[in-house]
């Protein structure tokens, strides 16, 4: 199976007709960072979905995983803006999965807003274990192939924070699903927003990085094969550290001009392999060498 992986494409059509009480917070400094500095990187971000899309087809990819951050400021207007312009990508292969990332659920006013736009694309083939709304999903791909997600976003009013925590129930619960006999055979992808680790193999810092990173990575030591894939980090890498017995991969942003990353995994019955993924003279391109997993 092939599975396209993709993260924070921070799409915006502009804030006219938002009302003005939903700046009146970290969301009006977060808009002039945006308008001072962070909009220019993400000016072709809305054109580049559709060219995602046709990396997917021209792929014959199984399913497309994207690791959240679809907005830059998470107002209602943004992420049904977002989950529209999405759609080229949604419909290039068979499945779609996906968690939100900070930006989604920017501040309180945006709780539900990502899961009423984006519900359909977190659905569960094993609801059961669903303990915290829809977390952790579960997606069965084929015969070999489990995708599991978790949330590790929330809202963060205070200006200078941008951190994340997984719940303990989430953890909890996704120890269950790796020891589930329908799971556990299978190639798994546990996905969230948030990088457990940076590219050096460190945490990243208290004001940006997974409050509960250690203890993630614990409740993936149940993993025999697979990966734990995120974003969060405009950075694509990918990484082994000695807490987790599986690689972590990092999709960085899909769309920011001039770093753009994405991952392209396939999944055999008895071996796996990941290629990177560039934007390069108006095209996504994959890289020739591929790492074994």
């Amino acid at each position: 199976m092939k599975l396209l992986h993709v993260s924070d494409v921070h799409l915006e059509d502009g804030f006219a007709g938002v009302p003005r009480r939903l700046f009146a917070n970290k969301r009006f400094a977060g808009y002039l960072n945006l308008r001072l500095k962070r909009r220019r990187h993400f000016a072709d971000a809305a054109a580049k979905i559709p060219l995602l899309a046709e990396l997917a087809r021209d792929e014959g990819v199984d399913a497309v995983l994207c690791s959240g951050d679809y907005t830059a400021l998470g107002t209602p207007r943004e992420i049904a803006f977002a989950r529209a312009a999405m759609e080229p990508l949604v419909a290039a292969s068979p499945a779609f999965s996906t968690v939100p990332g900070n930006h989604d659920v920017y501040l309180p006013d945006a709780l539900g807003v990502f899961e009423r736009e984006f519900g359909t694309l977190m659905a569960s083939d094993l609801p059961e274990h669903a303990v915290d709304g829809p977390y952790p999903h579960v997606r069965l791909l084929g015969d070999h192939v489990a995708v599991v997600g978790v949330n590790s976003a929330r809202p963060n009013p205070p200006i200078t924070r941008s951190s994340g925590r997984i719940p303990d129930v989430q953890l909890d619960a996704l120890r269950r699903v790796l020891a589930d006999a329908r799971v556990s055979e299978r190639f798994v992808f546990v996905m969230t927003h948030y990088a457990p680790r940076l590219w050096s193999g460190e945490p990243d810092s208290r004001s940006h990085g997974l409050d509960n990173a250690d203890a993630f990575l614990a409740a993936c030591a149940g993993l025999g094969r697979g990966a734990v894939i995120h974003g969060h980090v405009h950075r694509c890498y990918t990484v082994r550290v000695p807490e987790c017995p599986v690689p972590l991969f990092s999709a960085g942003s899909s769309t920011q001009a001039h770093g753009e990353g994405l991952w392209l995994y396939e999944v055999g019955p008895d071996a796996a392999s990941a290629r990177r993924g560039r934007f390069e003279g108006g095209r996504y391109v994959l890289e020739d060498a591929a790492l074994a997993l």
